[in-house]
């Protein structure tokens, strides 16, 4: 009985000091140091193998080392084998450390400023209390809901739209394609935290941009496909939409001529925005097995349905 971690190696490294502390009957491997591939019962990966199925006959639990799983073909997976999302407590809380930050950079002006220091300009910009500044967050799951939760204590109005109906304390929340419009008409940031699904691919588009409030800001933490990137550049250079902060891309890394390297509004990071805590992946999956055995409900178990 056979763990896999097939991801980056530096952290892998981490998950077997974690794995050889607290769960030393259990024989921890890092890809491609398979061992015997009828042994492996558990996968942990960011892309898994090709013929995942087949390569290991016995394997029982797949999780995700990220938050989301679209990366995984869900076609290419047995459907008897349950796919697990990482919802270890680090996720959320760097996810709302980074939302915080991108909110605030673009509440305070610091893209207007970032400009005005390379043409070495001295002039001051307005405040707009955070009270006249409606905040609004596309996904409403874990991270949605925690990152709402800490922009509650800067006093800004916040919205939140779901495919379903939800309810939260100090939000208005807004749900279903009917709802889109109202729901943006009064975003004047906008965070996209949503899965990526078939629905969702591409809906960061010039429709989309042009129900926001004219100079309008985005903030991109869900993924690269969210966005269509030509839209986002024209709504930038008309000025639809004032500035953005991206940290996904529909290409990763960027290619080097990309027009995101040197845009003037735009914040540009390497996907940083949340990233797992070996300690307490470990944690959490040691947990999720334990749950499974039990035959219990495994938190974080993707709905092949709805693809997350």
């Amino acid at each position: 009985m056979t763990f896999l971690y097939k991801a980056n190696t530096e952290r892998g490294a981490e998950w077997a000091r974690f794995f050889a502390a607290r769960a030393p009957e259990l024989p921890f491997r890092l890809w491609p140091d398979v061992g015997e591939p009828k042994d492996v019962r558990y996968l942990a990966a960011w892309m898994p193998p090709e013929d995942v199925g087949t390569a290991f006959p016995n394997l029982e639990l797949i999780f995700s080392v990220g938050a989301g799983a679209d990366q995984f073909d869900l076609s290419k997976l047995p459907p008897h084998i349950p796919l697990i999302r990482m919802m270890e407590p680090g996720i959320a809380e760097s996810m709302v450390e980074y939302v915080t930050m991108a909110v605030l950079a673009l509440h305070r002006n610091l893209v207007n400023y970032i400009a005005q220091q390379r043409e070495q300009t001295w002039h001051e910009i307005r405040i707009t209390p955070a009270a006249k500044r409606r905040v609004g967050v596309m996904g409403l799951g874990m991270l949605g809901q925690a990152v709402l939760d800490r922009l509650t204590s800067f006093g800004f109005p916040l919205a939140g739209w779901s495919r379903s109906p939800r309810t939260i304390d100090g939000v208005d929340c807004y749900a279903g394609a009917d709802a889109l419009p109202d729901f943006l008409a009064r975003t004047d940031i906008l965070i996209c935290l949503l899965p990526l699904t078939d629905e969702t691919r591409g809906i960061l588009n010039q429709p989309l941009f042009a129900r926001l409030p004219r100079g309008a800001s985005l903030v991109n933490v869900g993924r690269g496909g969210h966005l269509v990137e030509a839209d986002l550049l024209a709504a930038l250079s008309q000025g639809m939409l004032s500035a953005a902060v991206l940290d996904v891309a529909e290409r990763e890394p960027l290619p080097a001529d990309h027009p995101f390297w040197n845009h003037p509004r735009i914040l540009l990071t390497p996907h940083i925005a949340s990233m797992t805590s070996p300690a307490a992946a470990v944690d959490y999956v040691l947990d999720t097995i334990t749950r499974h055995h039990r035959g219990e409900a495994l938190p974080g178990r993707v709905d092949r349905d709805r693809g997350y």
